[in-house]
């Protein structure tokens, strides 16, 4: 076989294989050795059986609770009562053991948290609890912050029963606080959207810190987040090479820092 046709009868068998994703193997052709590509399928990973459990159970609860949570709406339930359906809804959706994990009125330096969270005995989070019609604002996130500043706790959770916001502290001077998650169980979004969202506030997934990761990547991209990197020297020196590649003016990057912070950029992105 001549040199010119071993390699042709390479190439095309190379070809043939092209579209495959890959693991290199060793294959002998009329004689020759050969390099070709074989596709490999990754073994399917379904999740652990602790979690199939508690996204069920989360799925479950919202839908056995909804009707209970809309009664207490319309007729206007007020703080005591919305508080029973929380504690419920954590025990029986969320996994949480009501003498074990929940503390109610949880003394931090003369004021009452609704509710301490222990898992294994270690204090992991707030929960402030407002009626049933009340609409969550900065005033309550206030409120929460302080318990979990003053006890050194980086999960925060409100909720009014209908509206759950889980945000996270990072201590120091100041304190940064992130916005998690955020889920309206009688909103529109589908049921399995929303108990993929509160799983990650389940007793287990919260002791295994799963919620970090939600966390971390929502931070990162969080308008504030975002706006420090628009204004950071190397974004800035691109935007100005790009202006001048654009229209031939050669901005200076305090120019743009300041027409972006005034015109294009939102108040609250910079605060």
């Amino acid at each position: 076989m001549s040199d010119q046709t071993a390699q042709t009868r390479v190439a095309k068998a190379q070809e043939a294989a092209a579209d495959s994703a890959a693991t290199m193997v060793p294959v002998r052709i009329a004689g020759i050795d050969a390099v070709l590509t074989k596709k490999t399928v990754a073994p399917s990973r379904s999740a652990p059986k602790w979690e199939i459990d508690a996204r069920d159970r989360v799925r479950s609860a919202i839908r056995r609770y909804a009707k209970p949570l809309a009664t207490l709406i319309a007729r206007d339930a007020n703080e005591a009562e919305t508080r029973l359906l929380v504690t419920d809804f954590l025990c029986e959706g969320l996994g949480y053991d009501k003498y074990e994990d929940l503390t109610m009125e949880y003394q931090v330096k003369g004021e009452f948290a609704d509710y301490g969270v222990r898992i294994d005995k270690q204090l992991v989070a707030f929960i402030e609890v407002k009626r049933c019609n009340q609409k969550l604002d900065l005033r309550h996130l206030r409120q929460v912050q302080m318990y979990a500043v003053n006890e050194g706790v980086e999960w925060m959770i409100l909720t009014n029963g209908q509206a759950w916001q889980v945000y996270h502290l990072t201590g120091g001077l100041p304190v940064v606080v992130d916005l998690a998650l955020e889920v309206d169980l009688l909103g529109e979004d589908p049921r399995s959207a929303k108990a993929d969202a509160l799983f990650y506030l389940s007793r287990n997934a919260l002791k295994k810190r799963l919620i970090h990761e939600v966390w971390k990547s929502r931070a990162a991209t969080s308008p504030k987040a975002l706006a420090q990197a628009l204004l950071s020297e190397g974004v800035l020196e691109a935007i100005r090479k790009e202006v001048r590649r654009q229209t031939s003016h050669n901005a200076e990057p305090k120019d743009l820092a300041r027409i972006l912070r005034e015109e294009v950029l939102r108040p609250e992105a910079l605060a």
